[in-house]
């Protein structure tokens, strides 16, 4: 796991550059869409408590005042650079074909078979080391903006059932078919085909009605009874298992189902599935939150030194 350690001696100052770099060089990525990464990004950042706002503000580089949707699809962007090519398998999780249910023991690995290396693992990684940020800069073993953003993502990935697919077709990559006129595959038409339709069918191309729609769902809307247990949390394995297993069986029920290489889908495909995506994008923006405000807590970290001294 010492690969996961997110280069510790990396400067702030260093990252900014890297970020502008980025920025410029880079094309816009893959993931769930960019729309999709900053509207989880968006939500968990207006649900974090004063401790965790504080802290992510303190990770994050100036030039972003504030905003953590800024760089929540940067992980995307540097995926395939040599420095960070590791982090490529981190993206997703392949499962046995149809066989539509996770086993970490025996999902999680990347195509040598290096056990963790997935996305549940690399959440469960990137959470540890994050929970070390208020014992104070003296850690110098991790880089906690690294592990901010790539948490962030992740926790985005996740929950794109596509990123929890099959193993044989790469998560929908080689089931090409088209989306109502255009050529697509099915893993982008989960990545960003359904949002965009519904930016421009009902939205007007503003992802800011969409996100206030999503939000009020969250707060008072057909979710909001469904908050609490959606935050709830034992430990961070069974969570991850958790997050995994849910977008597997969307993935096998509403990904999936009907559907071949060579398809033209269209609104009969497109309607049912736009609110299971938006409620995805929901749930990764409310867990996030609550791990940000669980890791960021101070009150967290007094009860785990008395758990630690109670087991001396």
């Amino acid at each position: 796991m010492d690969r996961y350690r997110c280069f510790g001696g990396f400067s702030l100052h260093g990252f900014v550059l890297l970020l502008a770099f980025v920025c410029i060089m880079v094309p816009r990525a893959r993931g769930w869409s960019k729309e999709g990464h900053i509207m989880t990004c968006r939500i968990a950042q207006a649900l974090l408590e004063p401790e965790a706002a504080e802290a992510v503000r303190n990770l994050l580089p100036h030039d972003v005042d504030g905003d953590l949707s800024a760089l929540c699809v940067w992980p995307d962007q540097i995926r395939h650079w040599y420095r960070y090519r590791w982090t490529s398998p981190l993206h997703f999780i392949d499962t046995p074909d149809n066989a539509c249910n996770f086993d970490y023991s025996r999902d999680c690995h990347d195509t040598h078979g290096l056990k963790n290396m997935c996305v549940a693992g690399a959440i469960q990684n990137f959470t540890s080391q994050l929970s070390h940020y208020t014992e104070g800069t003296s850690d110098r073993r991790y880089n906690m903006t690294e592990a901010l953003l790539f948490l962030s993502h992740f926790m985005g990935d996740i929950h794109q059932p596509m990123h929890v697919g099959f193993t044989t077709d790469e998560g929908g990559n080689t089931i090409d078919l088209r989306w109502f006129r255009h050529k697509s595959n099915l893993h982008h038409v989960w990545d960003r085909e359904i949002l965009l339709q519904a930016l421009k069918d009902y939205y007007d191309k503003d992802m800011e009605l969409l996100l206030q729609d999503i939000q009020g769902n969250i707060t008072d809307g057909i979710w909001s009874d469904d908050v609490t247990s959606w935050q709830h949390c034992d430990d961070h394995h069974s969570c991850v298992n958790k997050y995994a297993t849910e977008s597997i069986n969307i993935a096998c029920k509403w990904g999936y189902k009907d559907v071949e290489a060579g398809d033209t889908l269209t609104d009969d495909y497109f309607l049912p599935r736009l609110p299971v995506v938006e409620k995805r994008i929901a749930q990764g923006g409310v867990r996030l939150a609550a791990i940000l405000n669980r890791v960021f807590s101070s009150q967290e970290t007094q009860v785990g030194d008395e758990a630690s001294r109670s087991s001396t």
